[in-house]
């Protein structure tokens, strides 16, 4: 391969041109013939037999060139690819510039990475508003944690209430007549739970085990059964059981029971910082995020389309992932939601959008602070991800390209650096309020 030229010729794409001599070229399609010429039956001769020079008299001198130029392309693109030092971004639109007894001549136009020109990227402001732990945050997630551990219980001795689960047989009748799908033996019922038509389980409330009795309901003018919607029915019914959630009791044993800690109220202090923690967290990320916005406001670049489409791709991927370790896939995720491709991908281009220009001003500080990624960053990432995903380090290895790798921990490593040197602001969350408050009146 000889490279010709590499020609800037709109934005952010370039031209290729690289030839092929002429020995590679005939060697490449001589190859061509040993494999299609295989399949190729002449008269005269054994299906793959017929000489090279029969067949091109038959069919064309050009008969085998498509595929050996195909089997060149890969390889000579690749090499043009890296001795031009441009940044392919997309799939390039390949052309045949020429063909004749000197060789092959091709083109390639490709989108590249863009330049960047930034501005500043120390010195960034942030506002970091950390919200304060509440009482009833607290409260929830000790409720949540209680409610895991409570035991259903038989109830013996009272009528139902809201909240027990009754255990009944029913079966309805409309106009004096059973209706499909109106009956029901054994079921399980929680009082309170508005599973049934309006009005079926506040009659149920006071009936005591063994009670057989009518419930009398009007079906909703919505019903998705159009022969029963806004008509009055009848539920002849029988209490067989009742059972109620028991909650454990919130002291020094429930606490030994589900923590570490020897008493509630350690328990409690406990919880009560991870969840500071989890908002210092959550604080900590808008404020990278406001940097982010600054840096992406402070970037010039003519970003080409198929870099956004290719992100709004790897989005696709991640969700259709996320899906699959959640027993779905795409394609059904999109038939139980009336979804397309082309939706999903709209709705995933503005954070494509945001991710590419994050990534190009991150890749430029990186150019302009030399940054570069070590030994111990790249196996440490290899380690972290390897934990994440629980899969052995080798395995790493081999799926993820080291040198990406690098490039995201360098990619890192910016980051660090504009945080390191940005000025974030501590606010309450009155304060931001108020603030928000003004900017929308101020518009």
């Amino acid at each position: 391969m000889k490279l010709i030229k590499a020609e800037k010729i709109e934005k952010s794409k370039t031209e290729l041109q690289f030839s092929v001599d002429k020995a590679t070229f005939d060697e490449a399609v001589n190859k061509a013939y040993l494999k299609d010429g295989k399949k190729m039956s002449i008269p005269g001769f054994r299906k793959g037999k017929a000489p090279r020079a029969v067949i091109e008299k038959m069919y064309g001198k050009g008969v085998f060139y498509e595929t050996a130029i195909n089997d060149i392309l890969p390889g000579a693109y690749s090499e043009a690819v890296e001795e031009s030092g441009i940044s392919p971004v997309a799939s390039p639109e390949f052309d045949i510039v020429s063909l004749d007894d000197n060789g092959l001549v091709l083109s390639a136009k490709v989108y590249v990475k863009p330049e960047v020109t930034l501005k500043e990227y120390k010195g960034l402001t942030a506002t970091r508003t950390v919200a304060p732990v509440e009482d009833a945050e607290v409260e929830q997630e000790i409720n949540t944690v209680r409610d895991r551990n409570s035991r259903e219980i038989e109830v013996m001795g009272r009528p139902a209430e809201k909240g027990d689960t009754a255990v009944i047989d029913y079966e309805g009748f409309c106009d004096g007549k059973a209706f499909e799908g109106g009956k029901g033996e054994n079921y399980a019922l929680k009082l309170g739970s508005n599973t049934f038509i309006p009005g079926f389980e506040d009659q149920i409330v006071g009936k005591n085990i063994g009670d057989e009795f009518d419930v009398n309901v009007t079906f909703p003018t919505e019903y998705h059964a159009a022969d029963l919607a806004g008509k009055p029915a009848v539920f002849k019914c029988k209490l067989h059981a009742l059972t109620k959630v028991e909650l454990p009791e919130l002291d020094d044993d429930f606490a030994k029971d589900v923590s570490e800690f020897d008493t509630f109220d350690a328990y409690k202090a406990d919880l009560k910082a991870k969840i500071q923690k989890r908002h210092e967290d959550s604080a900590n990320a808008a404020a990278d995020e406001q940097l982010v916005d600054a840096l992406i406001n402070n970037m010039e670049a003519e970003i080409p389309a198929p870099m956004y489409d290719a992100e709004a791709e790897n989005f696709l991927r991640d969700y259709d992932n996320r899906l699959r370790m959640s027993g779905l896939d795409l394609n059904t995720y999109l038939k139980y939601t009336g979804m397309t491709l082309d939706k999903m991908r709209e709705q995933f281009r503005p954070q494509a959008e945001r991710q590419v220009k994050a990534r190009l001003a991150l890749e430029k500080i990186v150019e302009l602070e030399g940054i570069e990624a070590t030994e111990e960053d790249i196996n440490g990432e290899i380690e972290r991800i390897a934990a994440a995903y629980n899969m052995p380090v080798d395995k790493v290895k081999e799926s993820v390209p080291t040198d990406a790798i690098a490039d995201d921990m360098k990619v890192k490593k910016a980051m660090d650096l504009v945080k390191a040197n940005a000025v974030v602001t501590d606010a309450t969350p009155e304060a931001k309020a108020e603030e928000t408050t003004e900017n929308a009146d101020q518009q």
